[in-house]
């Protein structure tokens, strides 16, 4: 199972996307607070449809609770657009956790500097990024991709 992470998402809709994704890869969905909306938040189940009940979800006040939950801190993959290596340079396992950071700015500094992997989506420069559910899709399905082929 891939461990999604959301560091302080900001939109409803994003969230239950990758939620509704969560579910439909089997991949469990890690929320850091604070939240740009409420969880329950209309929106957000609309996004994920009647498919937020069958997700695997955990909160955590902030990042230091949820770094306190990871076995192996160098199976985390941090995205960032700064990040010079790419996602589709790196071998996923089963377990990895996947983290992308709030809509508006991505990743802070201080969440950057606490992890040694940093990851790219490579992307045309007439972009400055891509929405994060659709960033969540490229990277969980490589990852998946690859743990198949291990399998």
């Amino acid at each position: 199972m891939l461990n999604i992470v959301l560091v302080e998402p900001e939109i409803p809709n994003n969230t239950g996307n990758i939620g509704r994704l969560c579910v439909g890869t089997e991949s469990k969905l890690h929320l850091v607070h604070p939240f740009g909306f409420v969880i329950n938040d209309k929106n957000l189940k609309r996004s994920g449809l009647d498919y937020w009940v069958h997700l695997d979800v955990s909160e955590y006040a902030d990042v230091d609770e949820w770094v306190k939950n990871i076995p192996d801190l160098s199976r985390v993959f941090l995205m960032s657009s700064h990040a010079e290596k790419s996602y589709l340079e790196t071998d996923f396992q089963d377990g990895d956790w996947l983290v992308f950071g709030k809509e508006s700015k991505g990743l802070s500094k201080e969440v950057l500097d606490r992890f040694e992997n940093h990851l790219t989506i490579p992307m045309s420069k007439l972009i400055r990024s891509f929405n994060i559910a659709n960033s969540v899709a490229f990277v969980v399905g490589e990852a998946k991709r690859q743990i198949g082929l291990k399998m």
